[in-house]
């Protein structure tokens, strides 16, 4: 993992075209923007981990519909 020290007003580039701007900050919160180009996915890391294990239910379900029986449960990196 990175770390940054950003001071309000001040940015990172990811990639050539994802901009993070730290906006602003109050006590232990900081308010981010991001300026990322239209094709771009951007979800909270809580959704996207509750969509990947919907995901993998929806699978487990059909292949059990089909009797095949495949683990997963391992995580990838």
């Amino acid at each position: 993992m990175l770390y940054l020290t950003r001071k309000i007003g001040e940015s990172v580039i990811i990639n050539n075209d994802i901009e993070v701007k730290v906006v602003d900050i109050r006590g232990k919160s900081v308010k981010i923007g991001f300026t990322f180009p239209e094709d771009a996915t951007v979800l909270r890391q809580e959704l996207h981990e509750r969509i990947q294990e919907e995901n993998k239910a929806a699978v487990a379900g059909s292949l059990d519909m089909l009797g095949i029986d495949i683990d997963l449960t391992s995580e990838e990196d």
